[in-house]
C-alpha cells in the first residue's frame, strides 16, 4: 500500500522514463477533469476557464519534470511564470483557490507522486462540493448591498439615518465616491432588512430622498471574493 505514496522515479533525479511521463501525463489530465467537473458544479464558469483548469495540472507536472534537478532551469521557469502574472486579470477566491489546487496536483504528479496527488484531489474536491452544498459563509437572506447616488449638496453622513432606522436592523456605510465631475456622491452600504418583504418600501423612501437618481440594491458583493 505505501509503495502508492512513493515517487516513481525517487531513484533517479536527472531522467525519466517513457512509461512513467506517460502515466504521469495520463494521471494529471484525469485529475485535471476532476478539478474541471467540481469547479463547475454549481458555480458559474466559462469554457476557458474550465479548460484551463483541465490541462494545467498536465502543464505543471511537464515543467516540473523538465526542471527536476536543474536549478538553472527552475530559475527560468519561476521568471517565465512571474511574467505571466501581470497578463491575467484579477480573478474571485474560488477561481484562484482552483487554480493552486490545480498546480499543487500537477506538482506532485511532476515529482512522480501520483498516489499523494490522487488522494489529495479526492479530498479538496470533495471538500469543495460539499463547501457549494452547505450554506457555510453564506450572508443572511436579509442582508444586501445598497448603492445610492445623491446631489452634491447632501450631506451624505446622516441624510438616510431616520429611514435607516425605520426600514434596518443594521447598515454600515462602506465606501463614498464622487462621481459625474464631482457633481454627484454614490454611497455604498451594507445592510440588513428587519423585513425583506419591506425592500420596495425602503427604495421608495430613498428615491423621495435623493431626487429620483440612481439606487441599486442586491444580495450580490460583487468584487468581495477577490483575493
Amino acid at each position: 500500500m505505501s509503495e502508492l505514496f512513493n515517487s516513481l522515479y525517487m531513484e533517479s533525479t536527472s531522467a525519466f522514463s517513457i512509461t512513467s511521463f506517460l502515466l504521469c501525463t495520463v494521471s494529471s489530465l484525469v485529475l485535471g477533469g476532476f478539478i474541471a467537473w467540481t469547479y463547475m458544479y454549481r458555480n458559474q464558469f466559462s469554457k476557458g476557464f474550465v479548460m484551463t483548469l483541465f490541462l494545467l495540472p498536465a502543464m505543471v507536472q511537464m515543467v516540473i519534470m523538465l526542471v527536476n534537478g536543474n536549478v538553472g532551469a527552475g530559475v527560468a521557469v519561476m521568471g517565465a511564470f512571474s511574467l505571466v502574472r501581470f497578463r491575467s486579470v484579477p480573478g474571485s477566491a474560488k477561481e484562484i483557490s482552483s487554480i493552486f489546487l490545480a498546480m499543487a496536483v500537477g506538482l506532485a504528479t511532476g515529482m512522480g507522486y501520483i498516489g499523494f496527488a490522487v488522494v489529495f484531489a479526492l479530498i479538496i474536491c470533495g471538500a469543495m462540493v460539499g463547501l457549494n452544498l452547505s450554506s457555510f459563509g453564506e450572508m443572511g437572506e436579509r442582508v444586501r448591498l445598497l448603492k445610492i447616488t445623491i446631489p452634491e449638496n447632501l450631506d451624505y453622513s446622516a441624510v438616510f439615518d431616520d429611514i435607516f432606522e425605520q426600514y434596518l436592523s443594521s447598515y454600515q456605510m462602506i465606501r463614498v465616491k464622487t462621481t459625474n465631475m464631482g457633481s454627484l456622491f454614490r454611497i455604498e452600504y451594507t445592510i440588513e432588512l428587519k423585513d425583506q418583504n419591506q425592500e420596495k418600501q425602503l427604495i421608495d423612501a430613498l428615491r423621495c430622498r435623493n431626487g429620483n437618481l440612481e439606487i441599486i440594491c442586491g444580495r450580490s458583493l460583487a468584487g468581495k471574493e477577490e483575493l
